[in-house]
């Protein structure tokens, strides 16, 4: 299970964490565009682990496990360090938390909703805000060592607001979803089941 081809992409996702962070030790604008490759490379992996997993009918609980626990690892490593590095502005921290603290919720509320054996499928709003999450994530990794041409810190920065704007949107969605499995059933009398009162005690 470990060693098929999905759970292995998913794997690498993880392993390149560590290089992703090392480059920013690094002077240079060579260390930036490694930092890029790599989180490109990383973020191709995670098209590309489900991708061959539905192919070649090798979905596995494993993969479903890991593939989310490594998109967030990925995400949250890299706006990290570019805020740690100061590689966005005061204001575009606000964005990287808002996408930190909605990944926390809906991970935490996927936990939940599994335990009740309830599945919560990703949104096609949710990919197009993950698809703008991860290429403004490039862009800013990039930084001040693109191409004088093109505005790159402006367009990660603009990118990132984006996804931070969809993030609001669809963790709301998966939270209106969710609440709904959190509400006490109703019974037969329409009321919400309760303790039943002890004979004798005064209503």
């Amino acid at each position: 299970m470990w060693t098929n081809l999905p759970n292995l992409l998913t794997l690498s996702r993880i392993a390149v964490i560590p290089l992703l962070v090392a480059t920013f030790y690094f002077h240079g604008p060579w260390a930036s565009y490694a930092a890029c490759v790599l989180f490109t490379a990383a973020a191709i992996t995670d098209w590309l682990d489900g991708h061959v997993a539905r192919r070649q009918n090798q979905q596995s609980e494993l993969g479903r496990c890991l593939d989310p626990i490594a998109d967030k690892l990925l995400v949250a490593a890299a706006l990290f360090m570019l805020v740690a590095f100061q590689r966005v502005d005061d204001a575009t921290v606000i964005a990287a938390c808002v996408i930190l603290c909605r990944e926390i919720l809906v991970s935490g509320l996927r936990e939940y909703l599994a335990g009740l054996r309830v599945g919560v499928p990703v949104s096609r709003l949710a990919k197009w805000k993950t698809g703008i999450q991860m290429t403004a994530i490039g862009f800013l990794l990039v930084g001040e060592a693109g191409p004088n041409f093109l505005p790159v810190v402006a367009i990660g920065t603009v990118g990132l607001w984006c996804a931070a704007a969809l993030t609001l949107v669809t963790g709301y969605d998966y939270l209106h979803a969710g609440l709904r499995h959190l509400q006490p059933e109703a019974g037969t009398d329409g009321k919400p089941p309760g303790r039943s009162p002890a004979p004798g005690s005064a209503r």
